[in-house]
């Protein structure tokens, strides 16, 4: 996957706050005060929009990533 088009990530703004931007692009989507309305924010925007969100530490490296697109094993519906 790595950095491509297929990916948001939730960043720190050298400014100040935290912003949710799609790999590759220089300008962030969202904008927000604190990491969680960040997380939030990119949780609705990646699951929309069928990408992985890669979550950073205030450092810049990936604490977490969340898997909203082609998840090679999702879970299983429990109604099956």
């Amino acid at each position: 996957m790595g950095k491509g088009p297929d990916s948001h990530h939730v960043v720190p703004n050298p400014d100040g706050g935290w912003d949710v931007k799609r790999g590759g692009a220089s300008r962030a989507s969202v904008h927000t005060d604190t990491k969680q309305q960040a997380v939030d924010r990119g949780r609705e925007i990646s699951r929309n929009q069928g990408t992985e969100l890669r979550i950073h530490n205030k450092d810049g490296k990936i604490a977490r990533s969340d898997s909203h697109g082609n998840d090679p094993n999702p879970p299983r519906d429990k109604n099956n």
